[in-house]
């Protein structure tokens, strides 16, 4: 994917005066963590490869005018942003070392359908809700139904709140969707196994489903972006000089 991409190094370009000239700003959304990480569930998060990017889930802001000015300059047909210093594109390298996820490893495929959802929400969570939209659960659910696990909570208990936690960040944080409170519960489906889990390439994904929501904001008929926002402003602030 990354063969014939150029990735900027260095290059002295105002990101403020790109800002002054953005013509539409596109609506964005982040769903932030709540609170402090808890170390019980740290080995789960570490072997499933999501626990450098739960310590830096919390707190993000996002910039509409540096995204939306970013997304005008974006080239659907190549993948790359169009700059004065010429066209630089965001690469897995930039996934591993913003988001500190796999980019190696097994790709991350599987249907979004399935024959029942609440069956597979209540083996591997131990609850369910009343009311599945199309396989997609409310993050707010998910953050109500499992509190932060106390001492004397069950391994079980535990690797069921991780799983919790970690479809949280990857439906608010990673791979939010326009919807802006749901999550698919497909990708529950990869949690089964943290070690599995952490043979994926969670990168991969997350910079191809961004690739392509970058790719359909460029439309003007747009007027919302969702996807991982902050893997792309925290790319730009990195690469670019204030």
């Amino acid at each position: 994917m990354a063969g014939e991409l150029i990735r900027l190094d260095n290059k002295h370009i105002s990101v403020y005066q790109m800002t002054m000239s953005v013509d539409r700003v596109l609506q964005c959304y982040i769903h932030n963590m709540f609170g402090p990480l808890s170390p019980l569930i740290e080995n789960y998060l570490r072997e499933a490869g999501f626990w450098h990017v739960a310590t830096i889930c919390r707190g993000c802001k996002l910039d509409p005018k540096l995204i939306s000015t970013l997304i005008e300059r974006w080239r659907p047909e190549r993948h790359t942003f169009h700059l004065p210093c010429g066209e630089c594109t965001i690469i897995l390298e930039d996934v591993h070392l913003q988001l500190g996820l796999p980019v190696d490893g097994y790709a991350i495929t599987g249907s979004a359908s399935s024959t029942d959802w609440g069956a597979i929400c209540y083996e591997l969570l131990g609850a369910i809700l009343d009311k599945i939209n199309g396989g997609r659960i409310e993050i707010g659910w998910l953050r109500d139904t499992f509190p932060e696990p106390d001492s004397d909570a069950t391994e079980l208990e535990r690797i069921r709140y991780a799983r919790a936690y970690i479809l949280e960040m990857i439906g608010g944080y990673l791979i939010p969707d326009l919807s802006r409170n749901l999550v698919h519960l497909r990708w529950l489906l990869k949690l089964v196994d943290f070690r599995a889990a952490g043979e994926l390439s969670w990168g991969s994904a997350v910079l191809e489903i961004l690739y392509k929501e970058m790719c359909g904001a460029t439309r003007p008929n747009k007027a919302k972006i969702g996807d991982c926002l902050s893997l792309l402003q925290s790319w730009a602030r990195f690469r670019f000089s204030f």
